[in-house]
Order: C-alpha cells, then structure tokens, then sequence
C-alpha cells in the first residue's frame, strides 16, 4: 500500500494516476515475493548467487569490450552480444547458488590456514542422545574432535519433552540430562551449532546438509539415516555396530555359564542372555530355569538384528559314575560334561596308547 501511495504522488511513468498506482502495487508484489524467497535461501547461497552473477557480467562484458573490431550494425553481432550479456551472467547465478556452501566461513578461514590440522566434527542426532550410551563412550574417550549438537536437534529434543505423552516425554528429559552430562565433561570439547537449512524441513536430512558442509560425521542409531546418508556420500558412525563389534567371540565347541531365565519355543528349551543382551538358546535346560549351568556351544547365528548362540546342557556327572575303560559309552542324546570327554580321550592307567591305523 505505501508503495502504490508513493508511486500516485510521484508519478513515475508520467501517465494519469490509475496507471502510476497499477505500477506501484505491481512493484510492492514482486517486493513482498522476492523478501519471501530470500527467506527460503540460506545466505551463503544467496551470497553465491550474488558473487557468480556479478561474475558472470564481468565476463560477458569483457568478451563485448574484445568484440571492438566487429561491426556492430550487423545483426548477428548485435544477437552475439545480447546473448552473451543475458546467458553468461544466469550461469553464474545459478551456479553460484548452488555452491553456496563453498562460502561458508570454515571453508573461507581453511583457504587460509592450509597448514592447521582440520577439525573432526562429530555430530549428534536425536535417537543417539536419548539412547544415553554416548555419554559413556564419550566419558571413555573414544570420541575426539568436536562433539557438534546442532540447534534443530536440540528444538526436536524440547518438542519430545513437552509431549502430551508421558513416554515421549520422559524420553525427551532424558535426552536432554544426557546433552547436560556431556557439557560437564573434561577435556571434551562440545560446541551448539546454530547452522540452519531452512529450505529442508526434515531434521534427518538437515543432518546430512550440515555434515556435508562441515566434513563431519554423523553419530547415530537410526538404521534409515545411516544407509541416506551413506548415499549421500557423509560417513555415519553407528552406535548399534559399534555395540555388535564389541560383543565376545563364541566359537562352536567352547564352554560357558548361562542363567536359564525362561523356557524356549521348542520341547525342552531354556533360554538365558548374555551381559550384552545376547540371546542364548539351551537344549534339554527346560528344567533348570532360575539357575546357573555349564553349557557347550553348538552354533552360532548372526542376524542384522544381532547375533544368537545356541548351546546343550552339560549335566554334571559324580566321578564315580564316570565310565571307565571297557565300560562303554554314553547313550546317544545323553547329557555330557567336560570331565566325561577328557576322561573318554585319555588312555587307559597302565596301559599302552592304541596304535594309529
């Protein structure tokens, strides 16, 4: 309206006021509409936009000032020349635009400082901090660089903890007692950021933007941004793998001590888990629930959800029932000990070892 105004007062176009007013409401639109479209561009790449037009005007006029010796009355030079000034310049904006991010002032101070070590980001997404156990990784020192909790992040926390839903809600508060832990640690360096992107709504791939143009990695335990990212080309450090790489090695054949916690699926089954939650199937230990046995290891299966290990029960068996020499095997599918397969591969007392066929 003020612009209409201004322009029925001035009189621009020197033609009756409908007109002038008619131009003035014209122009406050594209106004209102080019403030709102900045709004939706970040200002590196609006910046880039801005450097790689007046770049590419520099050069459409410099290759008109070399087209001196041309006779500009021809048509086709006149079309040369307009073309060169009108294609060269939108190049630059568009592609300026879209390299915003090479603007960014962490790139802008490494131009300079070539030879300071580049930092290493870590940045921490929402389910990785409410998980909690990257508060122990990080007391334990195996995170270096840069702990990154980006700005998006914390507001998504916020939104989870003042949710109507108590579950969310306590989630949310503790995600939030974890970010507090972190902040009080020693020695570990954790900076907020406020990078923002507002023309990506998703906080998943807000993460991506922001890892690609701090060459940071992602911390996570969101199985779908880590294959996302990965696509786009930002390394992911997932907690979940880490977890798995660090359970033990059970091999077949190897002995262990389980507390049968439930009966299993099938007859006669016991399962029982390990300190690292791994899953633990017992043959014939359907009768020793809520106690501690010896079990040998079977098999071991690997899954993408984990891993499961499945075992036999060993019966403990009294010394004087150990079968000696001439008095046979066990009956086949009977429960064995340790002490029963060394007492069953050692040779007799006194006598001679068989000879190899």
């Amino acid at each position: 309206m003020a612009v209409a105004y201004a322009a029925a007062l001035l009189h621009p176009l020197n033609a009756p006021m409908p007109a002038n007013v008619a131009f003035g409401a014209a122009l406050a639109v594209i106004v209102v509409a080019a403030e709102w479209a900045m709004r939706q561009v970040s200002i590196t790449n609006l910046l880039g936009a801005l450097l790689g037009g007046a770049i590419g005007l520099g050069i459409a006029k410099t290759i008109g000032a070399a087209m001196y010796w041309a006779d500009h009355a021809d048509p086709r030079v006149r079309f040369l020349d307009s073309f060169v000034l009108l294609v060269l310049p939108y190049w630059g904006l568009i592609l300026g635009g879209r390299r915003g991010e090479w603007l960014h002032p962490s790139r802008l101070i490494g131009l300079f400082r070539e030879a300071a070590p580049q930092k290493r980001y870590k940045i921490l997404d929402t389910s990785v901090i409410i998980d909690g156990r990257i508060a122990d990784i990080c007391e334990a020192g195996f995170l270096d660089g840069t702990i990154v909790i980006p700005q998006f992040v914390l507001k998504e926390l916020q939104l989870i903890a003042d949710s109507a839903d108590s579950l969310k809600r306590n989630r949310g508060r503790r995600g939030l007692d974890i970010l507090q832990k972190i902040q009080k640690m020693a020695g570990l360096d954790v900076m907020i950021s406020d990078a923002d992107f507002p023309e990506v709504r998703e906080v998943d791939l807000k993460l991506i933007e922001l890892g690609r143009t701090t060459q940071g990695k992602i911390v996570t335990n969101d199985f779908n941004l880590n294959k996302v990212a990965q696509l786009r080309g930002v390394a992911v450090l997932n907690i979940n793998e880490l977890a798995n790489a660090l359970k033990p090695v059970v091999l077949p054949g190897e002995f262990m001590k389980v507390f049968i916690l439930k009966e299993g699926k099938e007859y006669n089954q016991g399962v029982a888990y390990l300190d690292d939650g791994t899953m633990v199937v017992v043959d014939n230990a359907r009768k020793m629930i809520s106690k501690t046995i010896d079990i040998v290891v079977t098999s071991v299966l690997q899954t993408t959800a984990g891993k499961m290990i499945f075992g036999r029960y060993i019966e403990a068996v009294p010394p004087s029932q150990t079968p000696g020499p001439g008095q046979g095997q066990p009956a086949a599918g009977a429960p064995v000990s340790p002490a029963s397969v060394a007492t069953a591969a050692a040779p007799p007392v006194g006598g001679t070892p068989p000879r190899p066929r």
